[in-house]
């Protein structure tokens, strides 16, 4: 974060308890102040854990005491399947920005929708590479989902699990606001130049080429 916060290409920061889990957080409170410190003008997305209505909420009005840039993220079901339309319409009339994740289809947008009003911010996480993982399309996907929010000014859609590069065009030219994306895969957008398909073929063969020098192999 320290070193994504300086690029310009880089807008935001969002994670949630698997990615700090992952990065070895032990205390979920002081993880997120240290990322808040480092990040203080651009938005923080940071996930409650709770996993009930009441702790929900609990959890949400705390994290968003945290920074003026935090968006609180809420699931929009709950691990036992229940929608948390409730909390986020609570929240969302306390003007409090959200970051709804975990979100797979136009009909649960529709849901979410239902439950806001036109003022406070919105981000709409839509878990993009695990559909496509699943089998499903993910650029019709988007493409319903943008339609649904363009008359919220205040509701963008987020383009998330981003596999590979190109997925940074295909969000740009669906009109997705915002996509998510791992450090490596943000390097390699910012190296994206125009090349031959002569030049791509005879880079890919070099590449066999050396790769079969160094394991001296012989038929």
């Amino acid at each position: 974060i320290k070193k994504f916060n300086k690029k310009k290409i880089v807008k935001g920061f969002t994670t949630n308890p698997s990615l700090m889990r992952k990065a070895g957080a032990k205390n979920y409170k002081l993880y997120s102040k240290k990322i808040l410190k480092i990040c203080k003008n651009k938005p923080v997305s940071l996930e409650v854990f709770a996993d009930n209505y009441v702790e929900i909420k609990k959890q949400a009005l705390e994290i968003n005491n945290w920074g003026k840039n935090v968006y609180v993220k809420i699931p929009v079901f709950n691990s036992k399947g229940l929608f948390m339309g409730k909390v986020i319409s609570e929240l969302n009339r306390e003007k409090i920005k959200l970051n709804i994740t975990a979100v797979y289809s136009a009909k649960q947008v529709k849901m979410i929708l239902n439950k806001i009003n036109y003022k406070a911010k919105v981000i709409i996480s839509i878990f993009v590479g695990r559909l496509a993982d699943n089998g499903h399309d993910p650029v019709k996907m988007i493409k319903d989902c943008v339609k649904l929010t363009r008359n919220y000014s205040n509701v963008k859609i987020l383009w998330a699990s981003t596999r590979e590069p190109y997925n940074y065009i295909q969000a740009k030219k669906l009109g997705c606001q915002i996509i998510t994306a791992p450090p490596a895969i943000i390097e390699k957008i910012e190296n994206f130049s125009p090349i031959s398909d002569k030049k791509l073929t005879i880079l890919t063969v070099k590449n066999f080429l050396y790769d079969s020098n160094l394991s001296k192999f012989k038929l």
